[in-house]
């Protein structure tokens, strides 16, 4: 496989990684609800020319799919980049990094639940050592603690912005629909604005200025919409399996970048609850047996001519 293949998935998840960092800086600077919603009209306002006609095209099934498109707007979109901005005001870019790596893990799980596919092996005992990891990183290295209830907050929203994208990759596997990908995701943004604008207007509203149109920017145009060309590109190419490998470098690509923009310093508990994580997403992706194996009489006996 050539080496080309690797450069859209790695650019996608450093780009990502580099918006834990832009959601840090966002805090004082942007209320979490005027980013969420002043992002996702860029993206909107950036893609419009180009993908209104194709769209208008395709509106029949836009209005026959639309609460699915909805729904899925508002769990990839709205809920897993706004609960995002909201936690980086009590959390640290590389505790996002790392639970937001809990994501592929997460789908192997929710896959199971909702798509019904027989749990694996690795998704299994992947999923205890990445529970593992992840309380050590929400207890700062000390699990026992969770049961005093010290966890911040921010990194509990992590966890569920991190279920939120998951459900939405499930979701969007679950619900196939007759549109080219790049309708689908405009049909998707639009009902991501249409979510993000009630509390867009309940307010702050933060006026847009020198301290913080960069952060929209980067937040609008790279992580929303060069990394979703990235990533669609790096599926056709090499899958989607092989693609979501790459997530795994994002608790290193964002620690490395909070340490070099924001001065964060890395403790003993982000090298261990991390590599906890990274090894059961590992073992979810790579140990794919079944869990249980089917019984001898359960195989199907060729019918008799």
């Amino acid at each position: 496989m050539p080496l080309l293949y690797f450069l859209p998935p790695l650019g996608a998840v450093l780009i990502w990684s580099g918006n834990m960092t832009i959601n840090q800086l966002t805090v004082g600077a942007i209320a979490p609800s005027s980013i969420a919603f002043l992002r996702w009209v860029l993206a909107l306002a950036v893609l419009t020319p180009f993908l209104a006609p194709a769209a208008w095209k395709h509106r029949t099934t836009i209005r026959r799919e639309w609460p699915k498109l909805a729904v899925l707007g508002l769990l990839g979109m709205g809920l897993w980049q706004g609960l995002a901005y909201v936690a980086a005001e009590t959390t640290s870019a590389t505790n996002m990094g790392i639970l937001a790596a809990m994501v592929p893990l997460l789908t192997v799980l929710l896959s199971a639940l909702i798509l019904r596919e027989p749990p694996s092996l690795g998704g299994t005992l992947g999923g205890v050592v990445a529970l593992l990891g992840v309380l050590v990183l929400l207890g700062r290295g000390n699990p026992l603690s969770l049961l005093e209830l010290s966890v911040a907050t921010g990194d509990l929203l992590m966890v569920v912005a991190a279920t939120c994208y998951a459900l939405y990759g499930v979701m969007l596997k679950r619900w196939p629909m007759d549109l080219p990908p790049w309708i689908l995701l405009y049909a998707q943004v639009i009902f991501a604005v249409l979510f993000l604008l009630p509390p867009y207007l309940m307010g702050p509203m933060t006026p847009v200025d020198a301290s913080n149109i960069g952060l929209i920017l980067y937040a609008g145009i790279p992580a929303s919409i060069i990394t979703t060309f990235l990533w669609m590109r790096a599926i056709r190419q090499i899958g989607a399996s092989q693609a979501s490998i790459f997530i795994n470098l994002m608790p290193l690509f964002s620690a490395l970048i909070a340490m070099a923009l924001l001065g964060e310093r890395i403790a003993l508990f982000h090298f261990l609850g991390g590599a906890l994580v990274l090894t059961g997403v590992i073992m979810a992706q790579t140990l794919t047996r079944p869990l249980v194996q089917p019984a001898p009489g359960a195989v199907d006996q060729p019918k008799n001519q």
